[in-house]
């Protein structure tokens, strides 16, 4: 939604392109769509969504829900570009668009997938990636003989305003519990796998509330089974909620964000393996709304600052340092986040890049 409203604050007419998959209940379908409706009627996209169905099989029928066929592929043919998120669409989805561009924001992982064959991507006109070694020699894995584009996680900073309240009380983040897939890769000639979750990033500082009085909380997604992992993390200090109840709306998700203090959060262990400078939207968020944040490093950035409004940790010792830091003059971090939010990550300035790279 942030690329979507950027691109509308420069003037663009956008429309949202999204693939529906029933489910097995027609009720709670129902629900769903409805819901989807509403929120993008929230967003000025009312009128302006093609929600399409696909049944089974590569020359299955697109069906579009509350549109007819001769309207979609009206706006489809007379679009100047489509901007991809589903790095698996259907290519007929993409064969009516002037110009076609892929958004990587899995940088590492969307080259490793491709390489190894686990992902199958459609022919696009441009290669935009997140991640900041994709396709330059630094690069841990390889390029696909594509040509990458780097862009910025954007935030709309006027939809995302800075919020200063000093007793704003925990550094806080939101995180599904089993976000994250087992990943393969070849070795000496072997097939290995290595667990992405974030559970196993989070686990690894556990310990972290025992080394500062800054309060912490983690917003999870859990599974029922997850008992003992809550137990574990609570035992350490940590407070825990439920994410669906704190993000289970856009405003909702935003009040969250712009009631912590800031926010400390672990990557997935791959970006952490692979060294690409992945920075999580969901950050970009905190750092517009003048929230400190601490995030564990994910490898050296030509931009990313480190030090003010900005930490990235790589130990214990580091992250529990930063609140002490942050703490000790709190609105100063608070400012330097915002600031790091409109030089970097201004979604006007980066959808104008990616408008410059597709369509010139």
């Amino acid at each position: 939604m942030q690329y979507a409203q950027g691109l509308r604050r420069l003037g663009c007419d956008v429309y949202w392109l999204e693939q529906f998959r029933h489910g097995k209940d027609p009720a709670r379908d129902a629900r769903a769509m409805a819901t989807f409706f509403q929120r993008m009627e929230q967003f000025g996209l009312g009128g302006r969504v093609l929600l399409y169905t696909l049944g089974d099989g590569a020359d299955a029928p697109i069906e579009y829900v509350g549109v007819t066929q001769a309207v979609a592929d009206a706006v489809l043919r007379r679009a100047d570009l489509m901007l991809n998120f589903h790095y698996a669409i259907d290519p007929r989805m993409l064969a009516c668009a002037h110009r076609t561009a892929l958004v990587d924001i899995d940088p590492g992982l969307t080259q490793l997938w491709i390489s190894t064959g686990q992902l199958r991507v459609p022919s696009h006109d441009v290669y935009f990636t997140i991640g900041e070694t994709v396709g330059t020699q630094a690069a841990r894995f390889p390029d696909c003989g594509l040509r990458w584009v780097h862009i910025r996680p954007p935030v709309c900073l006027d939809l995302w305003p800075y919020v200063h309240d000093p007793r704003c009380e925990a550094f806080t983040t939101v995180a599904g519990w089993w976000s994250g897939k087992w990943v393969k890769v070849n070795e000496d000639r072997k097939e290995v796998c290595y667990d992405n979750n974030k559970r196993v990033a989070f686990l690894e500082y556990a310990t972290l509330p025992e080394m500062t009085s800054q309060p912490l909380e983690l917003a999870l997604l859990l599974a029922e089974g997850d008992v003992e992992d809550r137990c574990l993390l609570e035992r350490h200090g940590w407070r825990i909620r439920d994410a669906r109840e704190v993000a289970c709306t856009a405003e909702r998700y935003q009040a969250y964000i712009q009631e912590s203090r800031g926010e400390w959060s672990c990557a997935k262990p791959f970006f952490v393996r692979l060294q690409n400078a992945w920075v999580s939207d969901r950050t970009v968020c905190y750092l517009a709304s003048g929230k400190p944040v601490i995030v564990q490093h994910t490898g050296p950035s030509a931009y990313l600052p480190d030090g003010e409004g900005m930490f990235r940790f790589s130990s214990l010792d580091e992250a529990a340092a930063a609140f002490d830091t942050i703490n000790t003059d709190y609105e100063r971090h608070c400012r330097a986040a915002r600031e790091i939010a409109a030089a970097y990550f201004d979604a006007e300035e980066i959808m104008g890049g990616i408008l410059s790279e597709t369509l010139s």
